[in-house]
């Protein structure tokens, strides 16, 4: 590992220092401070990392980070979480591993199990109502900001627009998202592979999860069922923190039927207005559904996987990336990721905007954030204080 001011391209494979027993301290607390500081989702956080643990600290190169980066593409789950476990594993063994990823959650977690209890404690109250009144229009604007951005790489070519278009239809359809992601990785992979096939027989290939069973479903709420669930999500999403609301509207509010669609708007608002990993809106979930203990779970089940796809990835990733079979399947599960994505959108926006100052609230905000770049969390507050001041104008 690097010292602090040492060059990066320093050799590593020097025996551990003295200092090594204390270096998982210094990742906590430098991962503390980015997950109680940054808001605006994976990019940012990713950005801030690089910022601070490349150029600043000098923890490692710029190639050493992009190749993290690079890995963690080909992993489902919330990528800049895994990024945090990556890097700390990377500076700390495994200490390292585990102080990186818990301490980049934690403040999220603890922030949004302070809203969530007084959401249900004032949600129901004219006041909290107006305020998410106002929220919920600029959640819209975000999530179409998001799709705007990671849509353009994700769907380059007629192909992998095909898929993401296919999936926004397939959406509104009894057909399951993970059928609907393997098959839009599966049409990519044959496509782009057309001349290899021809060439030769296909090797051998399982998607990932694939032979994942399918949950039982039932109406009647379960500790254990949503645990499960929350895995099967971290388990299986790819692309970016805003496809995990097509994943929660899925399961949550179609299915299982034990959360509104207003709610998860409500889930996404909090999401938002809180620094730190965007999946944290599982913990908002599980308290609207088990209270504290609810929280804890669904945040544990949700975040687990990221923590076992980054143990175990490390010496697949070079066989991974050097693959033309899975990186063209990837591409083909991210580009139907996006149209999960702009379904659901679209049914988000049906419980949004309701009215007209709710549309204008919204045209606003997408102006702001896709015209001047503004954070995220700035105009979701600005979005609040406008409901607050509609209900003091009525």
């Amino acid at each position: 590992m690097i010292e602090e001011g040492n060059s990066p391209d320093d050799d590593r494979t020097h025996a551990p220092d003295v200092h090594q027993g204390r270096r998982w301290l210094e990742v906590a607390g430098v991962f503390l401070r980015i997950g109680l500081t940054t808001f605006g989702g994976p990019a940012v956080h990713t950005a801030v990392m690089h910022d601070e643990l490349v150029v600043r600290r000098r923890w490692l190169s710029d190639s050493e980070f992009l190749e993290l980066m690079g890995a963690t593409n080909l992993l489902p789950g919330p990528n800049s979480t895994e990024m945090a476990i990556h890097l700390g594993r990377l500076r700390a063994g495994w200490p390292g591993f585990f102080a990186g990823g818990l301490a980049f959650v934690l403040p999220a977690l603890l922030i949004v199990l302070a809203l969530s209890a007084l959401y249900v404690r004032a949600g129901a109250t004219p006041q909290a109502g107006w305020l998410l009144y106002g929220v919920k229009p600029v959640v819209i604007a975000v999530l179409i900001q998001a799709l705007f951005k990671i849509g353009q790489k994700a769907t380059a070519g007629v192909i992998r627009l095909a898929v993401a278009l296919a999936a926004t239809a397939a959406y509104f359809t009894p057909i399951n998202e993970i059928l609907i992601l393997l098959g839009g990785g599966i049409v990519v992979m044959l496509a782009s592979n057309r001349r290899r096939l021809r060439s030769r027989p296909m090797a051998s290939f399982v998607p990932p999860l694939a032979a994942l069973p399918a949950l039982t479903l039932t109406a009647t709420f379960s500790l254990p069922l949503m645990f499960l669930t929350f895995l099967k999500i971290g388990a299986i999403l790819y692309g970016s923190g805003y496809v995990l609301f097509a994943f929660l509207n899925a399961d949550f509010v179609d299915r299982l039927g034990w959360i509104t669609p207003q709610q998860l708007v409500d889930a996404v608002a909090i999401g938002q207005l809180t620094p730190g990993p965007l999946f944290t809106s599982a913990t908002f979930i599980g308290y609207l559904l088990a209270g504290p203990t609810g929280a804890i779970v669904a945040t544990i089940g949700i975040f687990l996987p990221a923590f076992v796809f980054v143990a175990v990835a490390g010496p697949l990733i070079p066989r991974l990336r050097a693959s033309p079979w899975m990186s063209s399947f990837l591409d083909g599960v991210v580009a139907a990721s996006v149209g999960l994505m702009a379904a659901v959108t679209l049914d988000l926006a049906r419980a949004a905007l309701i009215d007209a100052a709710t549309l204008l609230i919204g045209g606003v905000a997408l102006i702001v954030l896709m015209r001047f770049r503004a954070n995220s969390s700035l105009v979701l507050l600005g979005g609040a204080v406008a409901g607050v001041l509609l209900q003091a104008l009525r």
